[in-house]
């Protein structure tokens, strides 16, 4: 099915105005069918063809009631034979009421008409639609909603309707509609009416005085935002809260006519739970992040402790073991860290790359062993769980930069290590180059007594496990004696994330 823009430019000569106006109608006559208890078709005219074709541009179905038609009319082109009161409401540019049959369906319709007037020039008509057969019985509620349809119909008539876009629109998670209550206010903004739900709605936020002929500041309600919407022309919504516990949204919509606002109503939604579910949310993403920055002080901890052992070794290889372990652990640190100032569970992987390329750098690098790191690209959001893998995988990768790049019978003035982070579609690559001696002929596992070092294995075992990634060792571009190497290192985010929540996610390889 073809959207409104697209039939706009296949079957009319309008102009980026005159779309972006039927646009608006669309995303706020829902109002309308709500009222009407009835189904809402836009129809414009066929270019050449005004006041004898249309097409039908969008269609709306009654939240409140039951729909006339099941199945979709937009993209239908019909003429005034068929839809005489579309042609008439069109070429007369007023309200035009009757019955038709519609053959395909083999019943009659109540139609009415409503011209859309844009710059007093009338563009497009509007039904409201329903079976004379299905009628509602007609109580309080179903007349205060049918003369609210009605204005609202004039208003659209007269080009009052939809609302002027205000200047600083209000941005709220739902607008509240007319099924979870109304209230009726006359020109003196006092109350007329209101439905069951609203009233309930008032009630659980501790309003239990008589509504009708009462006005908001009455009520003990501020009416500033009422008043707002008056002035203005245009809807304005407000949150009222009572206690912790107890809130309702309300949005008031002015009622114009003449141009002039004569009157209006207010929808009003109970969100107590919603606001409930806030706060447990809010409790929630603030616990979690007091348990990682507490993780991270553990990790830091530790991370001294054995610093302190590290001073006591005097075995040079159990020493450099255990550097290496402080390392492992801080690099997991800085996710921890990241993860208690971020509002939810994913950070920005390069708020953890940096300070592991500062830590390495800081660490490993020394006058007689000068290298250079630079960090480029971006990998964006990761899940904590990923973010940690790859950490860790990051700081292994400098670490061996640093170590086999760069030997000591390597005599060099300077060396360069760039880390490249990119997104290839659903992949995340990461490239960690260097201009030193090279990976050696067979793979890096040949640089290794035994077949490769623990740090190789824990990335291979991250890498592939945890991450569900591939990793590719590659001779670089330079030139002997240092050709420099390419680590390069594939996979999705998202299956990642599936494997580490997995209940039976694989688990890390022992060492």
């Amino acid at each position: 099915m073809a959207s409104p823009s697209e039939l706009l430019r296949a079957h009319t000569r309008y102009g980026r105005p005159l779309h972006a106006y039927l646009q608006r109608i669309i995303s706020s006559w829902g109002l309308l069918a709500d009222f009407a208890f009835a189904d809402l078709l836009l129809f414009v005219p066929v270019a050449g063809e005004e006041g004898r074709r249309f097409v039908a541009l969008a269609q709306v179905r009654p939240a409140t009631g039951q729909t006339m038609y099941p199945q979709d009319l937009v993209g239908d082109i019909t003429d005034d034979a068929a839809r005489p009161f579309v042609a008439r409401a069109y070429r007369l540019g007023e309200i035009t009421e009757g019955e038709i049959t519609i053959d395909e369906f083999g019943q009659r319709v109540r139609v009415l008409g409503i011209p859309v007037r844009f710059d007093g020039e009338v563009i497009g008509v509007i039904t409201r639609e329903s079976d004379p057969a299905l009628a509602r019985s007609e109580g309080e509620l179903e007349r205060t909603y049918a003369l609210i349809a009605e204005r609202l119909a004039r208003m659209i008539a007269a080009g009052d309707f939809p609302y002027p876009e205000p200047d600083e629109p209000d941005e709220v998670e739902e607008e509240p509609r007319v099924g979870d209550g109304v209230v009726v206010l006359d020109a003196d903004s006092q109350i007329s009416y209101a439905s069951p739900n609203a009233v309930s709605a008032l009630h659980r936020i501790g309003v239990h005085s008589t509504l009708v002929g009462r006005r908001l500041r009455d009520l003990g309600l501020d009416e500033a935002f009422l008043r707002r919407s008056f002035r203005s022309g245009t809807p304005v919504n407000e949150e009222i809260a009572r206690g912790v516990d107890r809130a309702a949204r309300i949005r008031a919509l002015p009622l114009v006519e003449r141009h002039r606002v004569a009157g209006g109503f207010l929808l009003v939604r109970d969100v107590s739970d919603v606001r409930r579910r806030d706060r447990l949310l809010l409790s929630k993403d603030a616990t979690i992040r007091e348990i990682h920055h507490r993780v991270k002080n553990n990790l830091q901890t530790i991370s001294s402790l054995l610093r302190l052992q590290a001073r006591r070794v005097a075995v040079p290889e159990a020493k450099a073991a255990i550097e290496e372990s402080v390392r492992r652990i801080g690099s997991i640190a800085v996710v921890h860290e990241t993860l208690a100032h971020a509002p939810h569970e994913a950070v920005e992987f390069l708020e953890i790359a940096r300070p592991i390329v500062r830590m390495v750098e800081e660490g490993l690098v020394s006058p007689d062993r000068p290298v250079r790191f630079r960090l480029a690209g971006d990998a964006g959001l990761l899940p904590a769980t990923v973010a940690t893998s790859l950490a860790v995988i990051l700081s292994e990768l400098l670490q061996n930069a640093v170590d086999h790049a760069f030997p000591p019978s390597l005599a060099i003035s300077d060396g360069e290590v760039d880390v490249v982070i990119s997104r290839v579609g659903s992949q995340l690559v990461l490239h960690v180059i260097d201009d030193g001696v090279g990976v050696p002929e067979g793979g890096p596992d040949q640089d290794q007594e035994g077949g490769g070092g623990l740090g190789l294995t824990i990335v291979r075992t991250l890498v592939e496990t945890e991450l569900g990634g591939v990793i590719e060792f590659n001779r670089g571009r330079g030139v002997e004696p240092r050709p420099g190497s390419t680590v390069e290192i594939r996979f999705a985010p998202d299956t990642a994330e599936q494997l580490a929540d997995g209940p039976n996610s694989p688990k890390p390889a022992p060492s």
